[in-house]
């Protein structure tokens, strides 16, 4: 059981520095996936050192994956992995997904398509949140799957599955993946509709590893049966980590940031056009493909803060980064107002609860709604006592509105930002002048 720690935080002057950041959490889980089950081994150059991305790699060993982490003072945290193929081996145990849900609704897809039976479990709050999702298209798919009225532990009985034809009811790049990776052990077409696009790293990968697929519009389908061959990649830098710096970068007018080998996916740098309308002064140089993916050198400056309204499709597109564009707000000129953010509810904590809740310990007025919330900008915000709900990203959130807050701020459940970036605040420490 982690014990609860606590973090001091105290206003800063200005930030300045350049960073490399561990590898995005979102390939790092696929990457590891999808060498576990094709032919001949991987290299994985800046696996994400988070502990959800420990967890999917815990969870294959357990399914008789071999791997090995290696440190390299150039390629950062490596990971090898020796695949062998689509057919895995029985756990004796239930594999523990710990805080990820990447993990579990991700692994569902593989797991569905074996042999034997499965059970996966995770912490308390992964216990919370919703299963149904992927329990639906995989039993459609022939999969037996038991669980607690839709939520963990989940106990799937693998099955030889059959393509189908499925319309996501909730726009979900984690359920989608499930899916696609299901489908690629599946008999026939699996066809797959999205009501709004969707971060698209699982397509990708897919492809980096030698599969065949086929999207158009918010509709991907593959086929079953392909094979998967081993790949050497360096994983790009967490754009989602990077939100925290640039938004704590956009705090200060004279702020000067430079964050290298930086995830820039379309499907994800809709991050770096909202703080461009913020007012963020962004440069991006020494951009390349590496495995479909675009990577390149993000170069920030600071500016006067104006304000922002994120609905609909950009909602989706910043679904984790919106915990600290809330945080900013007070800050900016007009404010921030996010709408059609429901998911945001069943994340690792009820994130707009979360958000609110801390935003008014430290002064700041807040309109919450069952699915946003609106804050006024032009606002002080005076130091606080501030809980984190064992959320990473309200964690982290909060640590950068604590930069232009008066007077300290103390943040309780910091380490669970460990599940997702555990150097983060001596990272910030080092780039935050105070």
């Amino acid at each position: 059981m982690t014990t609860e720690s606590q973090i001091i935080l105290r206003p800063g002057r200005n930030l300045r520095g350049s960073v490399s950041l561990p590898g995005d959490k979102s390939i790092s889980h696929r990457y590891a996936m999808l060498a576990a089950i094709a032919e001949g081994p991987s290299r994985l150059e800046n696996y994400s050192t988070g502990a959800d991305c420990t967890s999917t790699l815990r969870c294959l060993r357990s399914l008789g994956v071999k791997w090995e982490r290696k440190n390299d003072a150039d390629a950062g945290n490596v990971v090898e992995v020796q695949g062998s193929g689509p057919s895995l081996t029985a756990s004796v145990e239930p594999l523990d997904c710990g805080n990820s849900g990447s993990t579990i609704r991700m692994l569902s897809g593989i797991a569905a398509a074996q042999n034997f039976s499965t059970e996966l479990a995770g912490d308390e709050s992964l216990s919370r949140r919703p299963m149904q999702r992927i329990i639906a298209p995989l039993t459609a798919m022939g999969a037996k799957i038991e669980s607690d009225n839709g939520n963990l532990p989940l106990r799937i009985s693998g099955t030889l599955l059959k393509g189908i034809h499925y319309a996501m009811p909730v726009a979900s790049a984690q359920v989608k993946t499930c899916l696609l990776f299901a489908g690629l052990l599946a008999e026939g077409e699996t066809i797959i509709e999205e009501p709004l696009r969707t971060r698209d790293h699982g397509e990708l990968a897919l492809r980096a590893f030698g599969v065949t697929l086929d999207r158009k519009g918010n509709e991907t389908r593959i086929r079953g049966g392909q094979r998967l061959r081993g790949i050497d990649a360096r994983i790009p830098g967490d754009i989602s980590s990077a939100a925290f710096f640039l938004c704590a970068a956009a705090l200060f007018p004279e702020s000067q940031l430079t964050i290298t080998n930086l995830l820039m996916n379309p499907t994800r740098a809709r991050l770096l056009d909202i703080l461009l309308q913020l007012g963020l002064r962004i440069s991006v140089t020494q951009l390349e493909e590496i495995h479909g993916e675009l990577v390149g050198t993000v170069q920030a400056e600071g500016g006067s803060l104006k304000g922002a309204t994120i609905a609909g499709a950009d909602t989706a597109a910043l679904i984790d980064e919106i915990p600290v564009l809330a945080a900013i707000a007070p800050f900016t000129k007009q404010g921030i107002e996010v709408r059609d953010a429901k998911e945001l509810r069943v994340k690792e904590s009820d994130r707009i609860a979360s958000i609110a809740r801390n935003l008014r310990a430290m002064g700041a007025q807040v309109q919450e709604r069952e699915d946003g919330l609106r804050i006024p900008g032009s606002q002080r915000l005076h130091g606080a006592e501030l809980k984190s709900f064992g959320d990473h990203r309200i964690a982290m959130a909060f640590s950068i509105a604590a930069l232009r807050a008066e007077g300290e701020t103390m943040l309780r459940g910091s380490e669970c930002a460990a599940i997702s970036y555990p150097a983060f605040f001596a990272t910030l420490q080092q780039l935050i002048e105070n």
